[in-house]
């Protein structure tokens, strides 16, 4: 038997056999990779729905009597539904603005609806500066997701500034979004003239975007064409980690909807009357943002990811509850006070939906009041996502109430809204601590207090009686208000005490 250490024809006899187990190992190596490409990612994905000036009542499964939502009524069923949820201002750009970053508008310096300038003629004080956009170096939700191996797109309403802040400025590796005079306020429905979007992609620079206007053709209905591209986006990345956020303009104004649908709900009307709600084509407009809900979390089972994904639905602000524009009042947001545009409840109490098959029970109710400002902390957690160690934001993971494991650590909620609102609002803050509610209204500097356990509409003002309370409260305002650096509303140098 010949030793393979000293005949030369046992070299080559290794050579052979080392190379023979290096191309076994290689095909081996390289199937794995291969299968590994192939498997879907064990990360979650993500898809937030937002949608425009919902109010909190909106829903079946939030008590509406009119409106028809088993779609996403199906999602509450399947999730944890939030009673005491909140935008973190009564109107839309700052509230989306908070999502984006955890950040409360008032730390942002963006605190009305971009391009919001409205004031009052004689009144004690002027509205507050603010930014007219989001800020480049903050980092979005997009931004701190990127690491993570996360593909994300943003389709919809932005309305946190022009070309030169679209989202794709912003993280985002896709995006559909309003241009040019249809930016922040676009028809529902084609019709002539349709609304101009800007389809970006990555390495496009600003200057390439009126190059890419997309007008929609006449019967387009902008909930449908945007959940096409959501059904698209999800089917294109079924395999890797996604987040997608899903931003309609219904149910803002102007208020149109299929005229099948709004028949529908004429009908209805006449057939029930005296219900709380009663608006035909504002209950179209709903139903369309459901049967979008219906194709978007279809997909997902039909790909067999609905497992592995969170589906967030909820609103910007409370529904419009005053008359502007044809067929508005859109809604009314009973029991609840007032609406968008509003420091009560009706402006700022919103629907809020979280559906996670493998970590929410199915059919769970959480009373605790959470704020927009905590998607931000409770998405990088759930996805595995550091952040940027430099971005400090005002959120709270609530990843624990969605577990059911623990609470909430922070005392209190805050907004501060020093302008006044196309829909009669007044400049003012408000904080919630516990069942309290406290607004302070700049104009006049009034305060009202509230208890939401035992008067959640808000009728009663408790604050001559609990005067006590209302300087806690109210200290608690004017720390929050420092240490964020908020912007004030300044003195009208034009005031006149005796004119009205």
């Amino acid at each position: 038997m010949s030793d393979l250490r000293t005949n030369p024809r046992s070299a080559d006899a290794r050579v052979f056999v080392a190379l023979l187990v290096f191309a076994m190992a290689w095909s081996w190596a390289a199937g794995a990779m291969a299968a590994a490409a192939e498997r879907p990612s064990k990360k979650l994905n993500f898809v937030f729905i937002l949608i425009d000036d919902m109010g909190w009542t909106d829903l079946g499964c939030f008590g509406s009597d009119f409106y028809e939502t088993p779609h996403i009524d199906r999602l509450a069923t399947g999730g944890m539904r939030f009673t005491s949820a909140y935008a973190a201002c009564p109107v839309c750009s700052p509230t989306r603005a908070s999502l984006m970053t955890g950040k409360y508008p008032a730390r942002l310096k963006l605190t009305n609806f971009i391009a919001g300038r409205r004031r009052l003629e004689n009144a004690r004080v002027l509205p507050a500066d603010f930014k007219l956009f989001l800020e480049l170096d903050e980092v979005t939700l997009a931004e701190a997701l990127k690491p993570a191996g996360y593909t994300t797109a943003q389709f919809g309403k932005w309305h946190l500034g022009g070309v030169e802040h679209f989202p794709d400025r912003q993280g985002f590796d896709v995006s559909v979004v309003t241009a040019g005079r249809h930016f922040g306020s676009v028809v529902q429905a084609a019709k002539g003239d349709s609304p101009v979007f800007s389809l970006r992609k990555p390495g496009q620079s600003p200057s390439s975007v009126p190059a890419l206007p997309t007008k929609l053709p006449d019967d387009t209905y902008l909930a449908e064409f945007l959940t096409d591209r959501a059904v698209g986006f999800i089917e294109q990345n079924k395999d890797r980690p996604f987040f997608l956020h899903l931003c309609h303009f219904a149910v803002h104004i102007p208020l149109e909807a299929r005229e099948k649908l709004v028949a529908k709900y004429e009908a209805k009307a006449k057939a029930h009357p005296g219900t709380r709600h009663n608006n035909p084509t504002y209950a179209a407009m709903v139903e369309h943002v459901d049967q979008s809900v219906g194709r978007v979390v279809e997909t997902l089972q039909r790909l067999k990811i609905a497992d592995r994904t969170v589906v967030v639905f909820t609103s910007d602000n409370g529904g419009l509850s005053v008359k502007e524009g044809p067929k508005t009042p859109s809604t009314t947001n009973a029991p609840l006070r007032a609406g968008k545009g509003y420091l009560y409840e009706g402006g700022i109490r919103v629907p809020l939906i979280v559906c996670w098959p493998k970590g929410v029970q199915p059919g769970s109710v959480c009373d605790a009041p959470v704020s927009s400002v905590d998607f931000y902390p409770t998405i990088l957690e759930l996805a595995g996502a550091k952040g940027d160690p430099k971005h400090v934001h005002d959120g709270e993971s609530l990843v624990p109430l969605l577990k059911q494991t623990g609470s909430l650590r922070r005392d209190a909620l805050y907004w501060h809204y020093p302008h006044f609102s196309n829909q009669g609002g007044m400049p003012g803050a408000a904080v919630r601590q516990g069942d309290w509610k406290l607004i302070r209204f700049y104009e006049n500097e009034r305060m009202e207090l509230y208890n939401l356990k035992d008067d959640p509409g808000e009728t009663s003002d408790l604050a001559a009686r609990r005067r006590g309370k209302v300087a806690e409260m109210r200290g608690m305002l004017d720390r929050w208000l420092r240490a964020v650096d908020a912007t004030m509303c300044p003195p009208n140098p034009d005031y006149v005490p005796a004119k009205p």
